[in-house]
C-alpha cells in the first residue's frame, strides 16, 4: 500500500506539462553517470547516448531523463562526475538553453530534491584549470514527476523514476545509500550487486512491477518510469505501463519515443557494416502506435 500512496502523492505533485499532437519526447533513464572508474558502467555506452542525444536535439524532441541520471549515492562530488562526461553534459547543456530538458530525479540522485543542491552543483560549473566559474544549467528546477497532458483529450502520462514506495530505495534510503557508499561500490567495481537493487534481483524487480500496474488499474494514468532497468513496452490487453529501461546494458541503452501522436521504444548501439566500420544504429523495438491506444480512463 505504501508504493499506491507515494505513487498517487507523487502524481498530485507533479508538474504538468502539456502535449499535441506535434510533441516530440524522448525518455532515458538510468544513465547512473559515474566518474569514470572501474564502476562506471555508463563509460560503454557514452558514444552512443551522445549521438542519441544528438539525433533527438536535430530533430526536435524535449529530453526527459528520467531518474538516476548520475550516480550520486556513489559518489559525493558532482565536479567528478561532470569532469567525466563532458560530452554528456554538453550536449544537455544545448537542450537546456533551449528549453527541452526536463530532469527527473529518482533514488540515485535524490539530492537534487534540495534547490540548495542543484544551485551548487547544476546552476553552475567551476573549471578547475581556469579557476573561472560558468553557466552550466542555469535555473533548472528538477522535480520528482511530471504529468504529460494532452491539450484536446485531457489524456494523461505520468512520468517519474518508480523508486517511490521501494522500502529500501525510498523510505529507507539513506542507510542503502550509506551502505553504497562506503561498502557496496568496491564490490560494485569488481561485478558486485548490492542486494538493495531491483535491477539483479527478479523476485524485486517483478514486485514492484506489479505495484506499478496496479496503481495504474485504479487511476486509469498511462505510466513511464525507470528504476527497474528492464525495458517494456504493454502488448495487447496490458496495462500502460512503459518502462524505458537504463544505460547501462552491456552493449545499449534504450529509450522511450513520444512522437507525433505515437509512443514506441527504441534501442540505440554500435553495430558494424558489411565493411567492418562500426557507427551508432537507432531501432525501433516496438511501436509505433498511435498515443490514445494506453488511454484507459472510463467513459473515454
Amino acid at each position: 500500500m505504501r508504493t499506491q500512496q507515494r505513487l498517487t502523492e507523487a502524481y498530485e505533485k507533479a508538474r504538468v506539462v502539456p502535449f499535441t499532437d506535434a510533441s516530440r519526447f524522448v525518455f532515458i533513464c538510468d544513465c547512473h553517470r559515474g566518474i569514470g572508474s572501474l564502476a562506471d558502467e555508463f563509460t560503454r555506452n557514452e558514444n552512443s547516448y551522445v549521438h542519441a542525444l544528438d539525433h533527438y536535439y536535430s530533430n526536435g524532441f524535449t529530453y526527459v531523463e528520467v531518474g538516476d541520471g548520475d550516480e550520486l549515492w556513489e559518489h559525493p562530488h558532482y565536479k567528478h562526475i561532470k569532469d567525466a562526461h563532458y560530452d554528456s553534459f554538453d550536449a544537455l547543456k544545448r537542450f537546456h538553453l533551449d528549453a527541452r530538458f526536463i530532469l527527473i530525479w529518482g533514488n540515485h540522485n535524490n539530492f537534487l530534491r534540495y534547490p540548495e543542491y542543484v544551485k551548487d552543483n547544476l546552476h553552475v560549473y567551476r573549471d578547475e584549470y581556469s579557476g573561472q566559474t560558468y553557466d552550466f544549467l542555469p535555473g533548472i528546477e528538477p522535480c520528482e514527476a511530471i504529468v504529460l497532458r494532452h491539450d484536446i483529450t485531457g489524456q494523461e502520462i505520468v512520468v517519474l523514476h518508480g523508486h517511490q514506495g521501494d522500502f529500501a530505495n525510498d523510505q529507507a534510503w539513506l542507510p542503502t545509500m550509506i551502505g553504497l557508499r562506503y561498502f557496496w561500490r568496491h564490490i560494485h567495481a569488481v561485478g558486485g550487486r548490492s542486494p538493495a537493487s531491483p535491477a539483479k534481483n527478479a523476485y524485486k524487480r517483478h514486485k514492484i512491477e506489479r505495484n506499478y500496474t496496479k496503481w495504474i488499474e485504479r487511476h486509469h494514468r498511462a505510466l513511464i518510469c525507470g528504476h527497474t532497468h528492464r525495458f517494456k513496452y504493454p502488448r495487447n490487453g496490458e496495462q500502460p505501463y512503459f518502462n524505458a529501461g537504463s544505460c547501462v546494458y552491456p552493449t545499449k541503452l534504450t529509450a522511450i519515443e513520444v512522437s507525433e501522436g505515437t509512443i514506441s521504444l527504441v534501442r540505440w548501439r554500435i553495430v558494424a557494416d558489411a565493411r567492418g566500420s562500426l557507427r551508432v544504429a537507432r531501432e525501433v523495438l516496438r511501436g509505433p502506435d498511435p498515443i490514445e491506444m494506453f488511454d484507459t480512463r472510463q467513459g473515454v
